[in-house]
């Protein structure tokens, strides 16, 4: 899983494309080497062959998220995403992204989900709502049957409790939006999207 290491996933809801490169930018200024652009707005797709158009061979991979049928996948990959996080588990969602041969973080709320997701192949896991399921908690419970599970929780992960999440053996990375909040980015604030994001780095000691 090439999220594994990075530390953060920040979540990015962009309203005009244009504004892609210059996230990216102020991301990697701030130590963060990825980011999941999700599909909630209409300028989701082309913001994220935007932001991958600008990469150029810096050590930054663009993902899509917010990914709910098999269409959103193709549309995703063909825009040039990397990878691939839905809120659910989605079985359509997941042949497609294996038959394009790309990494998904599907989301999990139950055993039972996670389960099916392990007989699928995938023990790269995202927890979602985790702040409403229950958090680390939560995360500790399930990792007693799935120990061999990592996951990615998000909903609910903040400054105040990130720390906390990334120290956990099972989480390989944490969520969250408070780097880049939408309306910083409309605002092309890029300066205090850097610095939030050097913060963050430093909270989950990636």
């Amino acid at each position: 899983m090439m999220l594994v290491g990075r530390g953060i996933v920040p979540v990015v809801v962009i309203d005009d494309a244009a504004q892609a490169p210059g996230l990216v930018a102020a991301l990697a200024a701030g130590g963060i080497r990825c980011a999941e652009i999700t599909m909630r707005t209409d300028a989701g797709i082309d913001a994220i062959r935007a932001a991958t158009d600008s990469l150029g061979d810096a050590d930054f991979v663009v993902g899509a998220g917010t990914v709910l049928t098999g269409a959103d996948v193709d549309r995703a990959v063909d825009a040039g995403a990397r990878f691939i996080v839905s809120p659910g588990l989605d079985d359509e969602v997941l042949a497609r992204s294996a038959s394009h041969d790309v990494p998904i973080v599907p989301g999990v709320a139950t055993a039972t989900e996670v389960q099916r997701a392990l007989r699928a192949g995938l023990d790269h896991l995202k927890l979602f709502p985790a702040g409403v399921l229950g958090g680390l908690p939560m995360i500790s419970a399930l990792a007693g049957p799935f120990p061999q599970v990592r996951f990615l929780p998000s909903g609910g992960v903040s400054p105040a409790n990130a720390a906390e999440y990334a120290a956990s053996p099972h989480v390989f990375a944490v969520s969250g939006s408070w780097m880049a909040p939408r309306d910083l980015i409309a605002a092309g604030d890029w300066a205090e999207i850097t610095a939030r994001s050097r913060a963050a780095m430093d909270l989950v000691g990636a």
